[in-house]
């Protein structure tokens, strides 16, 4: 969800609970792209690394990164609790959570935990509450919170893939949400936790860590507004043709007996948002992608075109536009003259060529 908040299919999806791998297994799909075991292997390492020795590697980058002083840092690995079992259930763990957030919150000690390791938090979601069990740190500076994430992905001359960056502060803005959800069940101001997210990355090509506040601001804004869109379901629901239905109608063996055919149509009633980045994370992104290539949609050229095309969602209409038969709106002139003098380039370069 929160890779791609703006889909209205994966919306409904989930807030239905549908189980989307045994609906994707059912339509024939190939499942999603996933990250190697390799990078999954090198992803814990690292996380490993930077937490280790009660983050000790972390601790000094978090001074730079947010100027802390010796007293502001105490750290604590909720990850095992009250109970002798490595990992402790999520509940337990979230109840701890939200006990050590709420002391800092409210100075109820001199030694208030502020840098958690392995936090449960819960946010709202279409009316459900759901856990959310990060590999993030919940940091507190001078009563304001941050989110802190750390990920594999390398900051390469202090520039990180705009991509995966955007990917990550996506991610920390649902844990920012379920902060802020947090501080207010209990009469605390939400703005105690920062829009400014501190991504701890590997620094160029090495496993030495880096740590880079970045603004998660239009994440937060995004997510936040997605969110209230799924607490208007009914709304969504409206607009669905009657007796539509994603039920795989499982028989006494559990198989799905429900025609492919209408489950395919079920999901045209509702409408995507397809990225290429879905192929890594959404069950259904194969049959997104076969569907906007069919209509000539732009976002099955890539999401650079698509968003460089903001507007223009056909090829069939950007090609009108371009060839003069379609008259372009106010917003669509400056695209056009691009679109029309990329035309005279590749014009150009066939006659080169010829």
């Amino acid at each position: 969800m929160t890779a791609n908040p703006s889909c209205d299919r994966r919306s409904l999806l989930d807030a239905a609970g549908i189980d989307k791998d045994a609906l994707a297994g059912h339509l024939g799909l190939p499942r999603p792209l996933r990250k190697s075991q390799l990078a999954l292997d090198y992803g814990i390492a690292f996380e490993r690394t930077v937490t280790a020795q009660a983050g000790a590697p972390l601790v000094p980058l978090l001074r730079q990164a947010l100027g802390l002083t010796l007293p502001e840092v105490s750290y604590e690995d909720v990850n095992s609790v009250g109970s002798d079992d490595d990992k402790s259930p999520l509940k337990l763990r979230r109840a701890h959570t939200r006990s050590r957030i709420l002391s800092a919150a409210h100075h109820r000690s001199d030694n208030p935990r502020t840098l958690l390791d392995h936090p449960v938090l819960c946010l709202t979601v279409a009316g459900h509450q759901v856990y959310l069990e990060p590999d993030v740190i919940a940091f507190q500076r001078d009563g304001i919170f941050h989110v802190v994430e750390i990920k594999s992905f390398p900051v390469i001359h202090g520039q990180p893939d705009p991509i995966k960056a955007n990917a990550a502060l996506t991610q920390a803005a649902a844990y920012v949400l379920a902060l802020r959800e947090l501080l207010a069940g209990d009469g605390l101001p939400p703005e105690h936790v920062s829009d400014t997210v501190i991504l701890v990355n590997p620094r160029n090509f090495t496993r030495h860590p880096t740590a880079t506040p970045f603004s998660a601001h239009k994440q937060i804004k995004n997510l936040s507004r997605h969110l209230g869109r799924l607490r208007r379901l009914p709304e969504m629901l409206d607009k669905l043709p009657p007796d539509t239905t994603f039920d795989l109608a499982p028989g006494p063996d559990q198989k799905p007996t429900r025609p492919p055919g209408e489950l395919v149509a079920a999901l045209a009633t509702v409408r995507p948002h397809y990225t290429p980045g879905c192929r890594h994370h959404c069950d259904l992104a194969f049959h997104c992608r076969t569907e906007a290539r069919n209509q000539g949609r732009t976002a099955a050229l890539g999401t650079a075109v698509r968003d460089d095309l903001a507007g223009i969602d056909t090829i069939a209409k950007a090609l009108a536009l371009t060839d003069g038969h379609l008259h372009p709106s106010r917003g669509q002139k400056d695209l056009t003259q691009a679109l029309r003098h990329a035309q005279r380039i590749h014009a150009d370069l066939q006659t080169d060529t010829a």
